[in-house]
């Protein structure tokens, strides 16, 4: 690795193609999916020697219910697992944990895990680990104005003490710098709903490479690609 580069302090990953990826191997579709946690262990860990400091991927969306039920079950199953695994990874890597996204709709078990997760690991100094489940964008930012329309209800809030920081505190990733850099696999070209507040000025990448298959040799092709691009924004590059 090239010991000039500079390295985003936050890296978000839209994680596209464990269906496409089993699919292609003539495997169920719920095989890529346990193929592609396993992956995320792997870039957890290669992300964090390569010095990144936050990594946030989209495990399961609020439009993910409506893929079928034995998907959705097989789904749900997986990441309660993951969140066994995560907790040994956890105390290994020293890694802080969050869940964003609206846990409420998530079974009690689940729910259970996630905070015992978030708990466990909440002072740890090494990756800071977001997870999204049941996560939307739109959903994000309308929980957060609610949540100041209930404060302006109580008069504990005037319109003109609504700002871009206060509206920043009230969504689920209060506290983490935005993305520096969005991967997306498997060659879309959507947000889907993904951090719409947070990537305002985030610098994209695509690989068609498909979430199972990718690597640290895939990371470091995101991060070189996001060293030559100019961060100035809305600047022009100087010369």
């Amino acid at each position: 690795m090239d010991e000039h580069m500079v390295m985003p302090r936050h890296v978000a990953i839209i994680l596209d193609g464990n269906g496409r990826w089993a699919k292609a191997r003539k495997m169920p579709r719920n095989y890529g999916h346990a193929e592609g946690a396993k992956t995320v262990e792997v870039i957890c860990e290669e992300a964090y020697k390569m010095g990144i400091q936050y990594l946030t991927v989209y495990a399961f969306s609020t439009e993910n219910w409506s893929r079928p039920k034995d998907e959705v079950d097989a789904l749900m199953k997986l990441l309660r697992n993951y969140m066994k695994t995560c907790l040994k990874t956890a105390e290994k890597n020293r890694m802080c944990v969050r869940v964003i996204g609206d846990v409420s709709r998530l079974d009690e078990d689940l729910r259970v895990r996630i905070a015992e997760l978030e708990e466990a690991t909440k002072d740890n100094d090494g990756l800071h680990f977001q997870v999204a489940i049941n996560y939307g964008g739109r959903d994000e930012v309308t929980r957060a104005v609610r949540g100041l329309v209930r404060q302006a209800a109580a008069g504990e809030l005037k319109p003109e003490d609504v700002t871009e920081e206060r509206i920043s505190a009230g969504l689920d990733t209060a506290g983490i710098p935005d993305p520096d850099l969005l991967i997306r696999t498997c060659s879309e070209q959507r947000i889907s709903n993904f951090l719409l507040w947070q990537l305002a000025y985030t610098e994209f990448y695509v690989t068609p490479v498909a979430w199972p298959d990718f690597t640290k040799e895939e990371l470091l092709k995101a991060v070189e690609a996001y060293n030559h691009r100019n961060r100035k924004y809305g600047g022009l590059k100087e010369e």
